[in-house]
């Protein structure tokens, strides 16, 4: 049954190319340059600055500052913070690759993994204050501007509910050294005398910068396809009311959705479409999610009901800011 209806959508799609080659021409062009001017520049460093500091096990020197927050109030390992750190500087999806790769490489357990998928992937604070801001800014009506303070609490607060939600929905407690790391904690059995103790390997910056670039490719490769996908969502046929076409497209893509909400919907409401497509990060930030977890354990459809329930409470906490 999947095969059949993956079979009919993939001819539906080809047909959609054919009659409409320059549509998919221009949403190809559009994808590919907001991945190589906004998401590569972006993104590409930090994720391979990330894995250096994993390399040089500098983990503690970066989340040691924040442990009251991070420790204390989330209850996350230092591993785990580091997690939810690179989501929030680096956006999407890098909170979720960092936990795919840490629970592979055995340093966080199975719950912790499930709980910070539901916390650690977010719009980056570069991208909020370059990009959202500016398109809320030209909201037409949009009397008086909206502060920055209403737009960072609705779309960070969030975490602080879900963290809670998702510690009760996956039983997790923060765990001790020895509990996190068994394979390290116990004493390894004396070795023969004539063997040698064995190494760890040993970073290559080549391989993990490749390993960087394949993933940026993955990521460009969606955010064309779903860059079409919205232009094509613009010449369908469908009768439906005006709030819902902007916001069908700003759950598709972010980058362009918001785009469309903020030149189409006037007011405040527009400003709360943005505020709710940002927290969600459309399909297409769902399906760069998808493509980065490699543990089994992740479970994309977990993380789309984590980010629907963010996205609702980004909303209401952004209208009781506005409309108070």
């Amino acid at each position: 049954m999947k095969k059949s209806i993956g079979g009919i959508l993939s001819v539906l799609c080809l047909l959609m190319l054919l009659f409409n080659p320059g549509l998919a021409l221009e949403g190809a062009r559009k994808g590919l340059v907001l991945w190589g001017n906004v998401v590569l520049p972006t993104l590409l460093p930090f994720m391979i600055c990330s894995g250096v500091i994993v390399a040089m096990d500098a983990i503690r020197i970066l989340t040691g500052p924040f442990k009251p927050i991070l420790s204390g109030i989330l209850s996350l390992s230092d591993q785990g913070s580091f997690c939810l750190m690179s989501g929030l500087l680096c956006g999407y999806p890098m909170g979720a690759k960092t936990t795919s790769d840490f629970l592979d490489q055995g340093r966080l357990s199975a719950q912790e993994g499930k709980y910070l998928l539901a916390i650690s992937n977010h719009p980056s604070p570069m991208f909020v204050l370059g990009y959202v801001m500016a398109q809320i800014a030209l909201i037409p009506s949009m009397i008086p501007p909206c502060p920055l303070w209403a737009v960072l609490a609705a779309l960070y607060l969030p975490i602080l509910p879900i963290s809670i939600l998702a510690r009760y929905c996956y039983h997790y407690k923060r765990q001790t050294l020895e509990e996190t790391y068994p394979l390290v904690a116990q004493s390894q059995p004396e070795s023969p005398a004539c063997s040698e103790p064995e190494t760890p390997a040993s970073f290559s910056f080549d391989t993990h910068m490749m390993s960087c670039f394949e993933t940026m490719v993955k990521i460009g490769g969606y955010i064309m396809l779903f860059c079409i996908l919205a232009l094509y969502l613009t010449v369908f046929p469908f009768q439906m009311p005006p709030l819902l076409r902007p916001a069908r497209r700003g759950s598709v893509e972010i980058t362009t959705g918001i785009q469309i909400i903020a030149s189409s919907v006037p007011g405040k409401m527009g400003a709360l479409l943005i505020i709710g497509s940002a927290a969600f990060g459309g399909f297409s930030g769902i399906f760069q999610t998808k493509s980065v977890l490699k543990n089994a354990g992740l479970s994309i459809r977990h993380y789309m009901l984590w980010k629907t329930l963010h996205s609702a409470l980004s909303c209401l906490i952004f209208y009781v800011s506005l409309f108070r």
